[in-house]
């Protein structure tokens, strides 16, 4: 079989079998045209998966870190090449998966970007700090540049009462329930118990759980819904973009993204930043961890220790400025 039709049916059975979110498809893709483009450039030619054997993927490696790829990524790269040679051997495709003898880059230990709970306060009340720097290096601005040009749905525009609102709900909403941007923007009224403060999401592996939120979330949410009614919504999500669609995850990380310039100095400024912050305010005020990872939809409790990290080492930055003899 060649290479390109067993992609193709991989990413078919990735969609329809599997289920994968848009995310993780979009990410195997690209992983699977690189190795298209490495047998290229490195072959002269494209091979049939057959003829593929492990010492032709191990370079690959090398390929992609010629490009700058860093560690964490290389192993996102490999694990879609894994999944495509796992998928052909069950199929029969192939007699033998030449990924097995491959060993995985480890993963960079990096600790994730949060909030202060003063920043996060200033992001939800739209307060810039004095002590950030405005000054942006020329890569950033072609990358926000790109990211506006692509987005053409958003309008942001602070005296639009409707996008404020807006923006305000999707921060709370985010940061009270630890969310990931996706199951914030899947969200519908029937996922809300507004009496209780509990929403329902449908998390990664299609997995369901109920996260309860703060009053402050709720209140947020139902000042936005007053205005959304007025609206000619085209759909039941809750979060809508500009022109009364589904907002896109794009928009949801533009909006985020440009109400923390000004907040703070931190490098990502992401929704999912909302979600470190959240997890580490809860472990800073003493929340059982276990609990705390209940709460992000964790599978595995290794996922959310990298947590407890951030905490230690904040706990030893105080120290040694408190103490006379650090």
């Amino acid at each position: 079989m060649d290479l390109e039709i067993a992609i193709n049916d991989f990413i078919n059975f990735c969609k329809i079998e599997k289920e994968f979110s848009e995310h993780t498809i979009l990410a195997y893709n690209q992983a699977l045209l690189e190795f298209i483009e490495y047998f290229e450039k490195d072959y002269g030619y494209i091979p049939t998966v057959s003829d593929i054997k492990a010492n032709e993927i191990r370079p690959f490696l090398g390929f992609l870190n010629d490009k700058g790829l860093k560690k964490n990524s290389l192993r996102l790269k490999l694990s879609a090449i894994k999944s495509l040679f796992k998928y052909l051997r069950k199929k029969e495709v192939i007699l033998i998966n030449p990924t097995l003898s491959i060993a995985t880059p480890k993963k960079e230990k990096k600790l994730p970007s949060f909030l202060t709970k003063t920043e996060m306060e200033n992001l939800i009340s739209n307060r810039k700090s004095t002590k950030v720097k405005n000054s942006k290096s020329l890569n950033t601005q072609k990358k926000e540049h790109s990211l506006i040009k692509t987005e053409k749905e958003i309008s942001l525009n602070a005296k639009n009462p409707q996008n404020e609102e807006r923006d305000i709900a999707l921060i709370d909403l985010i940061y009270s329930g630890g969310f990931r941007v996706s199951e914030v923007l899947n969200l519908q009224l029937k996922d809300i118990d507004f009496n209780k403060n509990l929403v329902k999401v449908l998390g990664k592996g299609k997995k369901e759980r109920i996260v309860p939120v703060g009053n402050k979330a709720i209140l947020s949410l139902n000042k936005y819904l007053s205005v959304r009614k007025n609206l000619p919504a085209k759909t039941h999500f809750i979060f809508l973009n500009t022109i009364c669609e589904k907002m896109s995850s794009n928009s949801a990380y533009y909006i985020i993204n440009h109400r923390m310039k000004g907040i703070t100095e931190i490098k990502q400024k992401s929704p999912h930043t909302l979600r470190h912050s959240f997890a580490t305010h809860l472990l800073d005020n003493g929340a059982d961890i276990n609990s705390v990872s209940e709460f992000l939809g964790h599978n595995s409790l290794s996922t959310t220790q990298i947590y407890t990290h951030i905490s230690i080492e904040r706990l030893k930055d105080a120290y040694k400025l408190a103490h006379p003899k650090a």
